[in-house]
């Protein structure tokens, strides 16, 4: 064998690396939607984590997988491991299938690097019947539901991502991303009614380096949402709607401490939504919310297109005063746009003890979506800079 034909294979072996497939179908799940095929879920999953490949691939095929509570675990020896999903996945309808079992999942990926969900599937949460016993909408409801299961968690997962997916009808969040870094959404739809109670579509928590791309998101409650321990968050290319908006916090619950910093959000658009831009915190929380910017949003009849809530409560009034907060500062909001279903729509209402800092707000137009009506903006207790502003002035005192 010459020199130039050994190079060669060395190049075509580097791109054409062996992928493992392990096929639900081939474990013995029915894909008819009756059944449960859990065990089929779990036995090819592990096969997938333990085999000695550079990659391996789980497939779910065309058909309906009926699926119980699952946790795929790793680490797995794959350096990329992925989740293929073609068919439908759909969880029981009721919540007695949960009984004994952790009430708050569905389908779990953690400890594993390199994770890849993609697929032209569906999965589908089932909520209806959780939504019809949650304490939220039904508080007088002995055994009222306070916790339902989310569709995907993805724990401690780094370098993954999950994307070409369509998610719909969570009991409560569809996508929980915990302790994770290097984790990329992209391309996934996310649909439950406006009125499904804590259906989140996307919260991020104690996560660092995500984004979330190009993206459809319309639900119960935020689009996305973005807890606590959070950094380095890019979030662009987002149709928002219905829901209460892109939301970061809240933050700061039980006198906790906050740190959240650079967040981007930009380059998307909010229809119909309670809020738009928001930052949320609890008086008596610590710590920052800090480097945050919102740039070139547009807002279709959005309730509050921005806002800051620094004293935050579930249920409003019945929050004591604090006098201690979470500061907020160095935010900045650019070339947002739109229209404004209430009165007020830009609000900042901050701290007096820990006052809202260093805001920038340039070239921003908002108007009425009543034709005639006009729109004010309402800052308490912040401090910053405005340019080229509609309403305003914001910070005139």
């Amino acid at each position: 064998m010459s020199l130039l034909m050994f190079l060669l294979g060395l190049v075509t072996g580097a791109i054409a690396l062996p992928i493992d497939e392990f096929n639900v179908y081939n474990y013995g799940a029915s894909g008819f939607g009756e059944i449960d095929d859990s065990q089929a879920f779990v036995n090819a999953w592990r096969d997938a984590c333990i085999v000695r490949t550079h990659y391996a691939r789980v497939i779910v095929p065309e058909g309906t997988f009926l699926l119980n509570p699952l946790m795929f675990s790793g680490p797995c020896n794959p350096q990329s491991i992925h989740f293929k999903i073609l068919g439908t996945i759909i969880a029981s309808g009721s919540p007695e299938s949960w009984h004994g079992r952790d009430s708050s999942q569905w389908i779990a990926f953690k400890d594993v690097t390199g994770l890849n969900v993609y697929g032209s599937g569906l999965v589908d949460g089932q909520g209806m019947h959780w939504w019809d016993q949650s304490c939220r909408y039904h508080p007088k409801l002995e055994g009222c539901t306070k916790l339902a299961p989310t569709i995907f968690k993805f724990i401690s997962c780094k370098e993954s991502t999950l994307s070409n997916i369509y998610i719909v009808n969570s009991p409560q969040t569809h996508v929980l991303i915990l302790n994770s870094k290097g984790f990329n959404v992209d391309n996934v739809m996310i649909q439950s009614p406006e009125h499904s109670p804590n259906t989140d579509g996307i919260h991020i928590h104690s996560s660092h380096s995500v984004k979330i791309t190009n993206s459809i998101i319309g639900t119960g409650d935020d689009c996305i949402s973005i807890g606590d321990y959070t950094s380095n968050i890019d979030i662009a290319n987002i149709e928002c709607g219905p829901g209460h908006g892109i939301s970061i916090g809240s933050l700061g619950k039980n006198r906790k401490v906050v740190m959240v910093e650079h967040i981007r959000i930009s380059d998307s658009k909010l229809k119909g939504t309670t809020n738009g831009a928001r930052i949320k915190t609890w008086q008596g929380g610590q710590g920052n919310v800090r480097h945050i910017t919102f740039e070139n949003l547009a807002f279709d009849a959005v309730y509050n297109p921005i806002i800051i809530d620094q004293n935050y409560c579930d249920v409003s009034g019945t929050c004591k005063e604090e006098k201690t907060g979470v500061k907020i500062n160095d935010v900045v909001y650019k070339n947002l746009y739109g229209t404004s279903s209430s009165k007020i729509a830009i609000n900042l209402n901050c701290s007096k003890y820990v006052p809202c800092s260093r805001i920038t707000m340039e070239n921003i137009n908002l108007v009425s979506v009543q034709e005639g009506n006009q729109v004010t903006a309402s800052c308490t207790n912040a401090k910053g800079t405005e340019v080229g502003v509609n309403p305003g002035s914001c910070f005139r005192n």
